[in-house]
C-alpha cells in the first residue's frame, strides 16, 4: 500500500498533478483513489489501512449511495416492527433532509467534514437546531445499519460526535441556548396555568378537566392518555396513582410506551383525583374501558381529543394566537382573516409539569430532585431531563445553609 504523486501535461500544455493511494483490498484486488492534496491522500491511507486490518473496508466501486442506504435502513425499521409513527418520522428525515442534500454521495466518500457542512447547510435552509439534531441522529442510525451490513467501514456521524466533545465551552453554551425552552413561549407561565384552571372551573366539562389536569399536573403524554385504561388508574385516598403500561400512536394503534423508562407509576394530586372521579362517573362505558374513549368506546384520535378538550379551554382562558404554517406564512381562513390556534399544545402542558416538579417549594413548585423528575416524566435518561429543563430556575443562595453545616461540622 502506498501514496505516490502523479504528474502529467494536458493537451494545451498545462501541468496537472494528483496524489494516488494504491492498495490491494481484502480479496487481493488492486485499488486506486486519487486526491488533490497529499494531506487528503495520507488521511485516506491511514483510514483504509485500519479498515483492511479490521476487515471492514468497502471500495468505491462496491459502495452504495446515501439514498440507497436510507431505503435499506427504512426497510430494516419496518422489519423490526417499529411503530408506524416512528417510521414516518424517519422517512421524513430521509426524504426531506438527507436525500436532497447528500443522497447522491457514496457511503465510501462520506467524511467527517462533510457531515459538518451538511449540518450547516440544513441550518442555512431554515431548519431549526432541534430538527438538525434529529436528522443527524437519523443519519447516524442509517450509517450504523449500513455498517452492520458491511456496506461502509466506519460511521462518520459518530466520529463527528466524538470530535465535537472538544468544542469550546462557548460553542456548547450557544448550542444549548438556541434550543432552550422559554416560559411564556414554550411553557405556560404560572399565571397562564391559573387562567387555564379558572377556565376549567368556569366552563370545563368533566372530561376536559381530567384531560388537561393529567397533562399539566401529572405529566402524561397525550399518546399515554389516549391509550389509558381505567384498570391502571387508582383513585383511593392516600394511594392515588396512575400506571403507564401502554400508549396509542397517531394511527390509533395500542403499543408499548415510548421507551423502557416510560413504563412508570405516577402519583396523582388531589385536584386530579377529584377530576378523574367525576369523569369516571360520566365516562361512557365500553368493553375496552378507556379513560378517554371516542363515541364508540374505542381509541379517540389525536385530532378529536385536541378539538374537544384542549381548544375550548384555551379559548376560554384567552390563550389563542394567530396560527403559522410550517413555511412561516400566516394561517388564513377563506375570508383572509387570521386563524387562531391554541398558544400551547399538550406537550407544553407536560413541559409545565416538569418545570413545576423542579421548581423550589418557596416558588410554588414541588422541589423534587432531578432523578425523581426523570422518573415521573418517563425520560430515558436524567441528561434529557436536565438538558431540557435545568436552565429554568436560578440556584438558591446556599450561604446560610453552608454556614450552618460548617458550624455543625467544626463546632464553631
Amino acid at each position: 500500500m502506498s501514496v505516490r504523486k502523479r504528474t502529467w501535461k494536458t493537451p494545451n500544455g498545462t501541468k496537472g498533478q494528483a496524489w494516488i493511494v494504491d492498495y490491494a483490498d481484502h480479496l487481493g484486488k488492486r485499488r486506486q483513489r486519487s486526491f488533490d492534496t497529499k494531506g487528503e491522500a495520507d488521511a485516506y491511507h491511514i483510514s483504509v489501512s485500519g479498515e483492511l486490518r479490521a476487515g471492514t473496508h468497502v471500495p468505491d466501486s462496491q459502495s452504495i449511495t446515501v439514498a440507497e442506504a436510507g431505503q435499506r435502513w427504512l426497510a430494516k425499521c419496518e422489519t423490526d416492527g417499529l411503530e408506524q409513527s416512528t417510521i414516518d418520522g424517519y422517512t421524513q428525515h430521509v426524504d426531506r433532509h438527507i436525500v436532497p442534500m447528500i443522497g447522491s454521495v457514496k457511503l465510501s466518500r462520506l467524511t467527517v467534514p462533510m457531515i459538518g457542512t451538511f449540518e450547516d447547510d440544513l441550518l442555512k435552509a431554515d431548519r431549526s437546531r432541534i430538527m438538525v439534531r434529529k436528522v443527524r441522529i437519523s443519519l447516524g442510525a442509517l450509517l450504523a445499519n449500513a455498517q452492520r451490513e458491511g456496506l461502509v467501514g466506519h460511521n462518520v456521524v459518530y466520529e463527528r460526535g466524538r470530535q465535537s466533545k472538544g468544542k469550546s465551552r462557548e460553542t456548547h453554551v450557544a448550542d444549548r441556548q438556541d434550543t432552550r425552552l422559554q416560559v411564556g413561549v414554550d411553557i405556560p407561565s404560572l399565571d397562564e396555568i391559573r387562567a387555564i384552571h379558572a377556565a376549567l372551573d368556569r366552563v370545563g366539562t368533566n372530561e376536559q378537566k381530567a384531560a388537561i389536569l393529567t397533562a399539566a399536573l401529572v405529566g402524561l403524554r397525550v399518546s399515554e392518555k389516549r391509550g389509558l385504561p381505567w384498570s391502571v388508574v387508582h383513585l383511593k385516598d392516600g394511594q392515588s396513582s396512575v400506571e403507564i403500561r401502554q400508549r396509542a400512536d397517531r394511527y390509533n394503534k395500542i403499543g408499548p410506551p415510548k421507551t423502557k423508562q416510560s413504563r412508570r407509576t405516577v402519583s396523582l394530586p388531589p385536584v386530579v383525583v377529584s377530576a378523574l372521579r367525576k369523569w369516571k362517573l360520566a365516562c361512557p362505558h365500553s368493553e375496552l374501558r378507556f379513560v378517554f374513549p371516542d363515541s364508540g368506546g374505542g381509541i379517540q384520535s389525536y385530532v378529536n381529543f385536541t378539538r374537544h378538550n384542549l381548544v375550548p379551554i384555551m379559548r376560554a382562558a384567552g390563550l389563542m394566537v394567530p396560527g403559522v404554517k410550517k413555511d412561516g406564512a400566516p394561517m388564513l381562513d377563506q375570508n383572509g382573516r387570521p386563524v387562531l390556534v391554541p398558544k400551547y399544545g399538550w406537550h407544553s402542558l407536560r413541559h409545565f409539569f416538569a418545570s413545576w416538579c423542579l421548581n423550589r417549594k418557596e416558588n410554588g413548585g414541588l422541589g423534587l430532585l432531578p432523578k425523581e423528575v426523570q422518573e415521573r416524566m418517563g425520560h430515558a435518561s436524567i441528561t434529557i431531563t436536565m438538558d431540557t429543563y435545568g436552565h429554568l430556575f436560578k440556584p438558591k443562595d446556599d450561604s446560610t445553609e453552608l454556614a450552618a453545616a460548617e458550624k455543625a461540622l467544626f463546632g464553631t
